[in-house]
């Protein structure tokens, strides 16, 4: 039988209302991509895979949970989905609401948003509207619109994103035969390290798969979970986890503690050094809140807090490179030019 996406595929593990109308752009289905030269750069002595969550439709993670959510939403007569985004939830949540044929209104922080998430957000036909403020305060709009209308609610607060991204941790399992030793990944509202939580514990409890310690990785300029209170005005290059007041925050930190994990803050060079690391050792691209957890790891392995020898760890990479060029070109210098023949080009690249 051909691949049809994970509520056809999971959908019996997923705890979903019966009025559920599935709508699915054949999400989900990841590769999980050996990082065998990373592995050695940091070392060696342990498997390293990195899931590729760039690779769902949409470019990220999100369209696990959207997927749920709209089938949920379109099932029960919904009209409209809006969320608050700080761009990849944006462009999920418009891109499933067009698959439905609903109407999508997306909230965003102004001037926070990378460019390759905006557009796609408006590419979907999304109404998008910036306000003066941070994800939070857009966060607190869109709950007390939901709460007064019939518009439903897309952002990770609804549960049944959580039971979408949930999938991630059963497609690791069903690939490796068990959970993997340990789990690093990136920590922004805090969805997935809840959502991947669960699903390793369901799992578990069904297949006797075992279950990982988790490492969840914030930017240490928006790094409340790490501070132990909320950041007013968070700031970080990697926009996709800009953010001070984690909705699932308690959440995430009995995640990690339950796993014998830990959430930790690393720095946004950290993050960049990760991502062009990630790119030139093991050609795979993510914008640079998706390599935060990478970041987690190698910063846990130089200060000799984590001793990954003989382990197998796994890497969620949430978004694809495209999502946030911009980092990548701001300081590129321009490349040279040179007459269209051999010459030319054979001085060039002998210098």
């Amino acid at each position: 039988m051909s691949y049809r996406g994970l509520l056809d595929k999971y959908g019996t593990l997923l705890d979903l209302p019966s009025h559920t109308r599935p709508v699915s752009l054949l999400e989900g289905n990841t590769p999980l991509i050996p990082a065998e030269a990373l592995s050695r750069h940091l070392g060696g002595g342990f498997e390293l895979l990195v899931k590729f969550e760039g690779l769902n439709p949409t470019g990220s993670f999100k369209d696990r949970g959207m997927t749920a959510a709209v089938s949920e939403a379109l099932g029960r007569g919904a009209k409209t989905v809006i969320c608050a985004s700080t761009g990849n939830t944006a462009a999920s949540a418009a891109a499933y609401a067009a698959r439905a044929g609903l109407k999508s209104i997306v909230l965003i922080p102004e001037g926070k948003v990378a460019a390759g998430k905006l557009a796609g957000a408006i590419a979907y036909g999304a109404q998008v509207i910036q306000i003066d403020g941070s994800f939070d305060d857009a966060l607190t709009l869109v709950v007390e619109i939901s709460n007064k209308t019939p518009i439903c609610l897309v952002n990770s607060i609804n549960p049944y994103r959580i039971e979408g991204q949930k999938t991630g941790a059963f497609e690791i399992c069903d690939t490796l035969g068990s959970a993997p030793d340990w789990l690093c990944l990136p920590v922004g509202n805090a969805g997935n390290i809840t959502a991947y939580w669960a699903g390793f514990r369901q799992y578990n409890a069904l297949k006797a798969s075992g279950l990982p310690q988790v490492l969840g990785v914030q930017a240490a300029g928006a790094a409340p979970l790490v501070l132990g209170h909320p950041v007013e005005k968070p700031e970080t290059v990697a926009t996709a986890i800009r953010i001070g007041k984690p909705a699932r925050g308690e959440q995430a930190i009995e995640a990690a503690e339950q796993s014998g994990g830990r959430i930790i803050a690393v720095s946004d060079d950290e993050i960049i050094s990760m991502q062009k690391l990630l790119a030139t050792l093991e050609g795979i691209w993510v914008e640079p809140a998706s390599a935060a957890g990478l970041a987690g790891l190698a910063h846990e392995i130089a200060a000799g807090t984590f001793q990954p020898g003989g382990k197998r760890i796994v890497a969620i990479c949430t978004g694809h490179g495209l999502k946030d060029p911009d980092i990548v070109i701001k300081d590129l210098a321009k490349p040279r030019i040179v007459a269209p023949n051999m010459d030319a080009l054979m001085e060039v690249l002998s210098a």
